[in-house]
């Protein structure tokens, strides 16, 4: 059975779109071939080391010792399990998580999903900002409501690295997380532990005191939004359509996964084993990660401890930036089936986090900042049942997934892993709930009235997604299904007439393609071609039509000798030259006085900030107009 998913519609839009299938993976050797498809499982294990994970691992050390180290392990088998169904789905059914339940379930049940989602994703940049900013003062004493600010303004520079190509984003990761590996190897080496304690904490053990904390390191290891994040990153590889080729890519993107997030069960291992050795022993409660700073280097006798630190916790901020800005714009785009441009999806992510984060900050101190890393964990913690059961049923579904389906044992772990999350976050949600009702006096009723109806959507929520296979006939309906293209839309269609194209110039390097295009076209449709130029030099704004200079004069020129040539041609044209200060309104302006049936612009290949320091006319046009345009760039 070959396995295939169609969209709604026919659309089959591809998840990421800009880099897919960019990295090339035919080699001659296993090493080689290895080489080619590792990456995507180290992106996605910076989730698994950023700043969240060092206050709940720092949290769970520091007050219960190697107790909670189990949770740890416990926590990356789960990863690797999911994160490996992950990568088989955006392999074989070549589409991302959020995609697939796009297509899978009704609008009001995947626009919900979408929303938990997008929670999650602000939580997590919300642990990146803190972290980032907390880095920065402890390296550089910058303040950390000034830190918080400064981390608004990264959006530039992650921009700037995505658009160099994937394998640059890969490279710049996988050093930032070498980095922090080594600092905290070094940690370990000064702090001494004794291995035979550091063992007892493997012993599975959990008491209502470490709950909360277990749950938050539960949340920071296996984090939803990496789940959306991998199936997307595996498909900028080239893989080929043949079961042989998926299987082998499905097998070198499994041990992929197993290299990088083993590396960052390192990472969180040795920040709890140090909290345990160095705070824990010593009865040190921490409760801010400046406190851990503070207090290193004199407990563990070498002040590199301290500089280790931050430069690790720095590293670990930045680099949680990048995968956090591609798990945004994957989330929306496949939830939402819409595309906006990535600097305004940062920038709307950053400051759901920045908002939290400085208003904390400002009223409750540095300490505020530190509940709310792990406040922010738990978050991620009770969104990863709504990420987990559609992954476990998609990656299960033989029409979707062919002969790749889920065999019986990955299926019991699957959902055994997905019972032991849900388990866990009821239990953490009764128990939090009882504390706020037990201390909100007066408020009581109102908290009542607040979180009652939350609670049972989400409730419904999870109860639809688990049942909804053997849900009544009735309720299914109102999924959405698979649709085929119509016919009309593949077999036959009506071929469009140019009799008047519209041919906006600009006396550049790009006119002579736009000029050619627009020709071709022209003589085989009969059509004729309105040639426009916008003069916007300060005579002609002052003096409109009745300006006269040299620069005026020389376009003038310019256009008459492409209005004749034309002509030469056998193709029918007309001259027009206007005055404004701004070309994009008045192109719209004549397009809608000569009713065009194509308009032909060339551009000129400016991007990112060069779009918003000089404009980007042709998008402003199109924006206003519903004539189609060609859009033709210089070779």
């Amino acid at each position: 059975m070959k396995p295939e998913i169609t969209q709604p519609g026919g659309d089959r839009s591809e998840s990421l779109s800009e880099v897919h299938s960019s990295v090339a993976t035919s080699q001659p050797t296993f090493w080689r071939r290895m080489f080619a498809f590792a990456g995507p499982a180290y992106l996605v294990s910076v989730g698994y080391m950023d700043p969240g994970n060092w206050a709940t691992d720092l949290e769970g050390g520091a007050r219960f010792g190697y107790q909670l180290l189990w949770v740890l392990v416990l926590s990356n088998f789960m990863a690797i399990l999911l994160q490996t169904l992950s990568a088989r789905l955006g392999i074989v059914a070549q589409r991302d998580l959020a995609q697939a339940c796009r297509e899978a379930y009704p609008p009001i049940v995947s626009n919900s999903l979408w929303v938990l989602c997008e929670i999650a994703i602000a939580a997590c940049d919300l642990a990146e900002v803190l972290g980032a900013a907390i880095g920065l003062n402890l390296l550089f004493h910058i303040p950390l409501l000034t830190g918080v600010l400064i981390t608004a303004f990264d959006t530039l520079l992650v921009l700037w690295f995505t658009r160099m190509g994937i394998r640059l984003v890969e490279s710049i990761i996988l050093s930032l997380v070498l980095v922090i590996t080594g600092c905290f190897l070094l940690e370990l080496w000064f702090a001494k532990p004794i291995l035979m304690e550091v063992a007892s904490g493997l012993l599975p053990r959990l008491s209502d005191e470490s709950l909360y904390v277990a749950i938050g390191m539960l949340g920071a290891t296996v984090m939803p939004h990496n789940l959306y994040l991998h199936s997307s990153l595996v498909q900028t590889r080239q893989i080929g359509k043949g079961v042989s080729a998926k299987r082998a890519a499905c097998r070198y993107n499994f041990i992929d996964s197993a290299i990088a997030l083993n590396g960052a069960l390192i990472v969180n291992a040795s920040i709890l084993i140090m909290a345990a050795t160095v705070f824990f022993k010593r009865n040190i409660v921490v409760t801010e990660i400046q406190q851990a700073h503070e207090l290193l280097a004199p407990l563990v006798g070498t002040g590199a401890a301290s500089v280790l630190f931050a430069v690790a916790l720095l590293c670990s901020g930045q680099s949680s930036t990048m995968t956090g800005t591609l798990a945004g714009q994957i989330v929306m785009e496949g939830f939402l089936n819409i595309r906006i441009r990535p600097w305004l999806r940062r920038l709307a992510t950053r400051s759901l986090a920045i908002i939290p984060a400085v208003l904390t900050i400002y009223f409750m101190g540095d300490k505020g900042s530190y509940d709310l890393l792990i406040l922010s964990q738990v978050i991620l913690s009770m969104q990863l049942p709504f990420a987990v059961l559609p992954l476990v049923r998609f990656t299960s579904d033989k029409r979707r997934m062919g002969e790749f389906a889920s065999p019986v044992w990955v299926k019991v772990l699957a959902w055994v892993t997905a019972v032991i999350i849900i388990v866990l976050n009821v239990r953490l949600a009764t128990s939090q709930l009882g504390k706020w009702f037990t201390t909100a006096g007066e408020w009581r009723p109102w908290l009542v009235m607040g979180l009652t109806p939350i609670l049972l959507i989400l409730m419904a929520l999870l109860l639809w997604i688990a049942f909804e296979p053997i849900l009544p006939a009735a309720l299914r309906k109102l999924r959405p299904g698979l649709v085929k293209l119509p016919e009309r839309a593949v077999g036959s269609w009506t071929a469009p007439v140019y009799r008047s194209i519209l041919l906006p110039l600009d006396h550049s390097v790009g006119d002579a393609d736009a000029i050619a295009h627009a020709a071709a076209l022209a003589k085989g449709h009969g059509s004729t071609v309105h040639v426009l130029h916008v003069e916007e030099d300060v005579t002609s704004q002052v003096y409109g039509e009745e300006s006269s200079t040299a620069e005026v004069e020389s376009g003038l020129e310019y256009l008459t000798s492409v209005v004749e040539n034309l002509r030469r041609d056998g193709i029918a044209a007309e001259m027009q030259v206007r005055h404004s200060k701004y070309p994009r309104q008045e192109i719209v302006k004549v397009a809608r006085e000569l009713k065009p049936d194509l308009i032909v612009m060339g551009a000129h290949g400016h991007r990112g900030i060069k779009d918003i320091i000089l404009g980007t006319t042709i998008n402003a046009v199109r924006h206003e107009l519903d004539i189609p345009i060609l859009v033709v760039r210089k070779k």
